[in-house]
């Protein structure tokens, strides 16, 4: 998802109020973050023949040519074993026993109810809805947000789950940010929904992109402005940040602009995907990197919003090695929920629910890849494919108080 973010930098215990509602039961509470464990929602996959005439949109690297050999971006494929006909799309790829392999489309109205009701069965509390800046002028992929974020309104609702909106700024030009506000005026009414996220008594919009030293071309002075805007209307703003953006080195800008905008807003949520990759190595970026970190943030008054991911792969995409950062079977991702609850955390992103291309994907993933010449996927090593879903709610009990901080994994319930 943050090409340009992590693509040229690979380099005490809290109880928390009770989180369901009183008038529908089960469901979370959207007054606040605290106590959340929230991912993002990429919704950017299409597929032909679902309606959105985009074609095979992140699967393919040509999306108007078949989805293939020789023309994929994924490494993992998702599980659509639970899925009814009519949100499955065959593709070019054939499974071990000759059928062709299917996926579905983010645009599908069942399969995002379906993605939300597993975050009810899996105990995660929501999702932050991404809408990329620079699509927005395209009529073909605004119809294509708009219809994701149509289901995923539903979706929240009906499985009493949570949502936000998400602008991510990546490739954005300069001079083009004015596109974020005149998209939220058209989709503004979403925070009159229920399930809409908020944070301090208000509606939470977060801008992802902001203070990046891999030369940007929308400036810091536009992000200002973003900032300015959501606050006047009415917003608790979250910033997505590089790694280092209290010390303004390596990833981050130190242009002092950037500190008097992170003044301005609400939430700071750092990217680290990449600037890690064992266990070890998550522990001591807790210690060294979330402590200083929180007690930065504590001082400014501000919230604090660790990212946390399962692992890393983009061979397809990127002809990167596969499995470049492995998951040890969930042992890397709960080492890092671990150290952000050890740093004073309270609340945890995770990346992301649903993105099989750069293999940060949690939601369900077969182990019965596609096969055939030059074809390569991960899998989850024979693991059931909702494991990382299990992982992460009981990240979430975790977080909450309502089971020990331990660096071994839990035992989870048995396997649906």
């Amino acid at each position: 998802m943050r090409a340009s973010a992590i693509w040229v930098f690979l380099g005490p215990l809290f109880l928390f109020p009770f989180a369901g509602n009183a008038e529908e039961p089960g469901s979370v509470d959207p007054s606040t973050l605290t106590g959340k464990v929230m991912c993002g929602y990429q919704g950017w996959f299409t597929c032909e023949g679902d309606g959105m005439n985009l074609g095979w949109v992140h699967w393919s690297k040509n999306r108007r040519k078949p989805f293939g050999p020789g023309n994929v971006t994924v490494d993992l494929w998702p599980d659509v074993s639970e899925f009814d006909e009519d949100e499955l799309y065959p593709t070019g790829f054939s499974l071990p026993d000759g059928s062709p392999a299917k996926v579905f489309s983010s645009t599908n109205r069942k399969t995002v109810l379906r993605h939300f009701s597993w975050m009810k069965e899996y105990g995660i509390d929501g999702v932050f809805l991404q809408r990329f800046a620079n699509g927005l002028k395209s009529p073909e992929l605004l119809r294509q947000k708009n219809t994701v974020l149509k289901h995923a309104r539903e979706g929240a609702k009906q499985s009493g789950r949570t949502f936000s909106i998400m602008y991510d700024l990546s490739g954005l030009k300069k001079g083009k940010t004015r596109l974020v506000n005149e998209d939220w005026v058209k989709i503004k009414d979403a925070v009159t929904d229920s399930a809409y996220q908020k944070h301090e008594g208000k509606p939470v919009v977060s801008i992802w992109g902001v203070g990046f030293s891999d030369d940007r071309n929308y400036t810091l002075a536009e992000c200002r402005d973003l900032v300015t805007f959501f606050k006047d209307e009415g917003c608790t703003v979250m910033l997505g940040v590089p790694t280092f953006w209290r010390e303004g080195i390596r990833d981050a800008t130190d242009d002092p602009e950037f500190h008097e905008i992170l003044a301005l807003a609400d939430i700071v949520s750092p990217w680290p995907v990449g600037r890690y990759q064992t266990p070890e190595q998550a522990a001591k970026h807790g210690e060294k990197v979330y402590q200083p970190d929180i007690k930065w943030c504590r001082e400014k008054t501000l919230d604090y919003f660790p990212v946390v991911y399962p692992g890393f792969s983009w061979h397809n995409l990127n002809g990167g090695e596969m499995d470049s950062i492995p998951r040890l079977g969930g042992k890397f991702l709960w080492s890092q929920m671990v150290a952000a609850k050890r740093a004073g955390a309270e609340m945890i992103y995770v990346a992301m629910f649903d993105e099989v291309d750069e293999g940060t994907a949690i939601f369900k993933c077969t182990n019965k890849v596609p096969v055939g010449d030059g074809v390569s996927f991960l899998t989850y090593k024979g693991l059931p494919s909702n494991h990382y879903l299990r992982l992460t709610g009981m990240g979430g009990k975790m977080l909450r108080g309502e089971i020990p901080v331990s660096e071994t994994m839990p035992t989870m319930d048995k396997p649906k």
